[in-house]
């Protein structure tokens, strides 16, 4: 195994490897090259989490997408055609993109490029940043083979941003949002002539044509950022809010709430299950400021679809239907409560975390999210063999492990005992000096 495999496997939570595991078998029944690109490198090479996996394969990426929905359970989420990519989730939650190794070329700025199918150096060579243009081959003969033709790798060891030609903001417009939005979730400094380009394309003003629901995209991307409320603030400094609404800026911009929506997100432990949709609870917050008409204006900037309006707008109505019952008094029991969350979307329960008013639902969330989560995820399915004898997979085994959580939810805290210290007795006085009996 190479020191680049083992790297990503000690970076990959289990069901990732899993997603990982699942679109090399395919690609290899596919007998298409497959390798690892794009964040995943970036955020694997950099040492932050890994996010969302990322695979380019030189071949026919719609074709592997499909593969991977008939035979691993996976779902598209998105399919463009005209670039050969799709975004699909899995049923673990994990997300990735299947994209087709591209040259991409742009007759003027913002405008739809012509693509062809490419090897995947030159793929790279077309990327936004040094840092996204970095590739591990999955394949038989080469696996764990880097490739950085841009020199990313260094890029990243120096906590820079690099754009990888001359162009590359101009070329697609787009780019200018990823640039603020990665440099903030980073915090790496951007290159000088990078920075040179970035302010030239801006007094161009090339953002403007970024298409609707390109915007929107990128929208959905901020929105997905750990910390939101930053890159907001970000491209407010930046003046690029007005690509989504002339009104938000100012007082009308929610950071205060966005705070709160950081806040709650931290409560969530590190490493559990607990998907969310960050959409419409993010829109929420960002536009509460704003008028009716303003976010008919934004909904129309971003080319928002119906489905992506009901994320935000209907999220309100259906957390007060869930507050009232999280606040009835049939949950006391933890084990009653954490069925009950357990099974409720986790948008609308971060959603009650900022906003509910009241105090017994935020209390029993709060110890939802950094109680009974925690205890839950210790009843591993060894555990559960360990003290029922049944194997993963049988049908009883499930019920089992339902079961032993529920019990440890409910046990109480074993009382600790604190034995009093024992009593001092006073130190014995200071020894004379001399022979005993003389003075």
């Amino acid at each position: 195994m190479s020191d680049y495999m083992f790297m990503l496997e000690s970076h990959l939570s289990a069901e990732q490897s899993r997603v990982v595991a699942a679109v090399q078998s395919a690609a290899n029944l596919e007998n298409v090259p497959l390798y690892l690109t794009g964040g995943a490198m970036r955020d694997m090479l950099g040492g932050f989490i890994i996010r969302d996996l990322d695979f380019t394969v030189e071949g026919n990426a719609p074709k592997l997408a499909k593969d991977l929905v008939k035979h691993h359970g996976a779902t598209i989420v998105s399919l463009d055609e005209h670039r050969k990519s799709a975004e699909l989730i899995f049923p673990a939650g994990v997300t990735c993109e299947v994209t087709m190794a591209r040259r991409e070329k742009y007759a003027k700025p913002g405008s739809k490029p012509q693509i062809t199918p490419a090897t995947i150096h030159e793929d790279l060579q077309g990327r936004d940043f040094t840092i996204n243009a970095i590739a591990l081959s999955l394949n038989r003969r080469s696996r764990g083979l880097l490739m950085d033709p841009t020199n990313g790798l260094a890029d990243l060891e120096r906590r820079e941003i690099r754009a990888t030609g001359n162009y590359t903001l101009y070329d697609d417009p787009t780019r200018l949002l990823r640039l603020i939005r990665f440099r903030t979730r980073l915090g790496f400094a951007v290159e000088e002539r990078t920075q040179s380009q970035y302010q030239n394309a801006r007094e161009a003003g090339v953002e403007a044509r970024i298409p609707p629901r390109v915007l929107f995209e990128e929208l959905r991307q901020m929105a997905n950022e750990s910390n939101p409320d930053e890159v907001v603030k970000a491209f407010e400094q930046e003046k690029l809010l007005p690509l989504y609404s002339p009104a938000l800026s100012g007082a009308k911009v929610n950071h205060a709430g966005l705070a709160k929506l950081v806040k709650a997100r931290q409560s969530v432990p590190f490493g559990v299950e607990f998907p969310v949709e960050n959409l419409g609870l993010f829109l929420f917050i960002l536009t509460e400021k704003l008028t009716p008409k303003e976010k008919t204006g934004l909904i129309k900037a971003a080319a928002m679809q119906r489905s992506e309006i009901d994320l935000w707008q209907k999220l309100e109505a259906k957390a007060k239907k869930l507050e009232s019952i999280l606040k009835s008094a049939k949950l006391q029991k933890p084990s009653k409560f954490f069925a009950a969350a357990s099974a409720a979307p986790g948008e609308q329960l971060l959603f009650l975390l900022v906003r509910s008013q009241q105090r017994i639902v935020q209390d029993r969330i709060r110890n939802f999210l950094q109680k009974h989560l925690s205890i839950a995820q210790e009843v591993t399915d060894a555990v559960v063999t360990e003290v029922s004898g049944l194997e993963p997979g049988s049908p009883k085994f499930h019920k089992a492990k339902d079961e032993l959580i529920r019990t440890r939810l409910d046990a109480r805290p074993k009382k600790v005992v604190v034995e009093p210290e024992p009593e001092q007795l006073p130190p014995p006085p200071p020894a004379r000096s001399g022979f005993p009996g003389r003075r």
